[in-house]
């Protein structure tokens, strides 16, 4: 994966971050990419990992033309945070896990090319889906990584990462595997939260509406404690008994 050059030779070799094609192939594709992300990004806070989305992969030192631009891919024992582009000689580390998003028109590079070259690089999971359920049975699949081959996940566990993934519609979902807990996307988040503020509202209104009730009871008992000392009676021998 690495060739021998020299200092002048490796500062002259351009690796561009960008090569102008669109982020996602449909919208649909674009929402579980980003979905995806996120959900990943959060759930590997504070951990030595990182998630990085349609970012350049360089797996050869040198060769800036031998490049994939995998949908999502986890990175672990390397510094959190965001990249312009991977390249796996600086870092040390080839992903453990990548998925991409798939379809009918990029099927034989995502099932052929890329399973053989992630293969080949060691990623230990590969995962494709395919939101729109153009050709992958179920719309998820995975392989991992045994000795030198992949093979089939057939419980549509991740191994690297400690989830269950599940189709949700055209999303994937994540759910614990220590816990069961499922890592909500960023409108299941929003959503939640929406929902958390309006319990808050109401539980603030009731608190409203029983101090009112209070105040009008206790203003009520005043009135009629009033109304006694006016007719000549002494309120206070009734709280006395």
């Amino acid at each position: 994966m690495t060739s021998a050059l020299t200092p002048n030779q490796r500062s002259e070799v351009f690796y561009p971050s960008s090569d102008g094609e669109p982020v996602a192939e449909s919208y649909a594709h674009l929402c579980v990419l980003l979905a995806t992300l996120e959900i990943l990004r959060q759930y590997l806070v504070g951990q030595q990992a990182t998630v990085l989305a349609n970012q350049f992969l360089y797996y050869a030192q040198g060769f800036p033309k031998l490049r994939v631009a995998p949908d999502v891919m986890v990175i672990f024992n390397v510094t959190p945070g965001g990249r312009d582009n991977y390249k796996v000689w600086e870092e040390g580390e080839v992903p453990s896990v990548i998925f991409e998003m798939t379809s009918a028109g990029t099927k034989n590079h995502d099932q052929e090319f890329k399973k053989t070259l992630y293969e080949q690089l060691g990623v230990k999971e590969y995962w494709l889906f395919d939101p729109r359920g153009e050709w992958v049975q179920g719309q998820l699949r995975g392989y991992r990584l045994r000795q030198d081959s992949y093979e089939l996940i057939m419980d549509n566990r991740s191994e690297p990462l400690g989830l269950r993934l599940q189709v949700e519609g055209e999303l994937i979902a994540f759910y614990r595997e220590d816990t069961g807990e499922k890592l909500l996307n960023p409108t299941e988040q929003a959503q939640a939260l929406r929902e958390a503020q309006q319990r808050i509202d109401a539980e603030a209104l009731a608190r409203q509406q029983a101090e009112q009730a209070r105040q009008q009871a206790e203003q009520q008992v005043e009135q009629l404690k009033q109304r006694l000392r006016e007719l000549g009676i002494d309120p206070e021998q009734f709280e006395q008994e």
